[in-house]
């Protein structure tokens, strides 16, 4: 069961608790809440990035789709979402973005010339000092 080996929840851990409440990131929780409401309305969402809470209290960051669910007579009766575990690519992104904000602030803040080109020629890189 995928969801169980990334969750570290089982079906029967799962069932019955509020999705929301019980497994996603707190700072998430409107946001993905307003994914599955409209869901809900017959709004789905596609390429949803959120962090939800593993039983060992790790994150995980899910790629999720939410589509609506519809019984036989096209009634909505719910949501279904399939995710894709994406933890390892939003974690290097994540060290990717840290390491070139402090390129960043290293070029604005040196005591000494920098400057930079492009295949070009062209300076794409110029501080201030």
């Amino acid at each position: 069961d995928k969801t169980a080996e990334i969750t570290g929840f089982s079906g029967e851990e799962a069932f019955n608790q509020p999705l929301v409440a019980t497994f996603i990131m707190p700072n998430l929780r409107k946001s993905v809440q307003e994914v599955l409401d409209n869901a809900l309305m017959g709004r789905g969402t596609s390429n949803y990035e959120l962090e939800f809470l593993t039983k060992s209290n790790e994150v995980r960051y899910l790629l999720v789709n939410a589509t609506t669910r519809r019984d036989a007579e096209n009634n909505i009766v719910g949501v279904v979402s399939v995710a894709q575990d994406v933890t390892e690519a939003a974690k290097h992104d994540r060290a990717v973005a840290a390491m070139a904000n402090e390129l960043r602030q290293l070029i604005d803040t040196a005591n000494a010339p920098i400057f930079g080109i492009d295949v070009r020629g062209d300076v794409n890189e110029w501080n201030d000092k």
